[in-house]
């Protein structure tokens, strides 16, 4: 099985692959290629694919940074600034950095199953005019046909059995657009409207409503924090008000909050802080806190949902 060519600044290749030996034939000499022209190499995947690499590489896996996926990955948005950017970006600038990331898998659920595929487009975005290459493996025996439709729209090149295949449907820009879903909130939820004068009674209000419905520990802080970034963040950037929104759904509770202003940046949230800029890094900490965030941004408003352990 070929490999993309790594003479474009930065090379996204999706991998389609049929069965443990054709992922493995894949993804090894992909790994060796890159570890024989100096290159650092991460693979971030579910752990069964990691052991099938580990295995395949044999004593040159040392030179390989395995990160699990499955933990590292279980919020889309956190994959660009904690796994891939922090990666690529403790590297030498002068090397070219070689990267596996498998976000999608059979198992992912049809409410992450958009913000995965957000974050396969943006990739595109965050990494232009770097020196990396990642690849991204998708199990065509397993996932459906509109996953793989979505990989060819967000890949320029794919790889499998037969060859290297040059994307024609590629157009990462309509998948961002088209995964810009509306999120409607089930009748009769709590809710409470907000403005600047009432930020902490609206944090006490979600506390309230997250223990009422079984949130305690570690997940109730997470939960209360992401809402004080999230509702002051519509004060100092959405119209000066908005909306909160917490209900409980298939074992999870959601946090749900809506303003007037529109998100103008797609990446917003998902590049790692930069330190010598203050403020900025309320939406990114949200990513970090919950196990999936989902954004919808248009001119009525932006609407951004947050879930977490019930």
């Amino acid at each position: 099985m070929s490999t993309a060519a790594s003479h474009e600044p930065f090379v996204h290749p999706a991998l389609f692959y049929h069965g443990t030996d054709q992922y493995v034939a894949g993804t090894v000499p992909f790994l060796r290629e890159g570890l024989d022209a100096g290159e650092p190499a991460a693979v971030a995947a579910p752990p069964d694919r990691l052991k099938l690499i580990r295995e395949g590489l044999g004593e040159r896996a040392g030179e390989v940074r395995f990160i699990d996926m499955t933990q590292a990955g279980r919020n889309p948005g956190r994959i660009i600034p904690s796994v891939l950017r922090r990666f690529a970006d403790a590297q030498p600038s002068a090397r070219r950095v070689r990267i596996i990331g498998e976000p999608i898998w059979r198992g992912r659920s049809a409410v992450e199953y958009p913000a995965c595929v957000q974050h396969e487009a943006l990739i595109n975005a965050a990494f232009t005019g770097r020196a990396v290459t990642i690849l991204c493996p998708y199990d065509a025996g397993q996932l459906d046909k509109q996953a793989l439709s979505d990989a060819l729209a967000t890949h320029p090149v794919v790889l499998d059995a037969d060859g290297e295949t040059k994307s024609t449907a590629y157009s990462p820009e309509r998948i961002i657009a088209r995964y810009n879903e509306p999120l409607l909130a089930p009748l009769g939820v709590a809710s409470c409207h907000f403005a600047a004068q009432t930020l902490p009674d609206t944090r006490d209000f979600a506390v309230s409503q997250a223990r009422s419905l079984g949130v305690s520990g570690v997940s109730l802080g997470d939960l209360e924090l992401a809402v004080a970034e999230l509702t002051t963040n519509s004060v100092v950037h959405g119209g000066g008000s908005g909306t909160l929104r917490i209900w409980a759904e298939s074992g999870q509770i959601v946090c749900e909050v809506h303003d007037g202003g529109q998100l103008t940046d797609s990446l917003a949230g998902r590049r790692p802080p930069n330190p010598t800029q203050p403020g900025g890094r309320g939406l990114l900490l949200v990513h970090q806190l919950a196990d999936l965030v989902r954004v919808h941004t248009g001119p009525d408003g932006t609407t951004i949902r947050c879930y977490f352990p019930g």
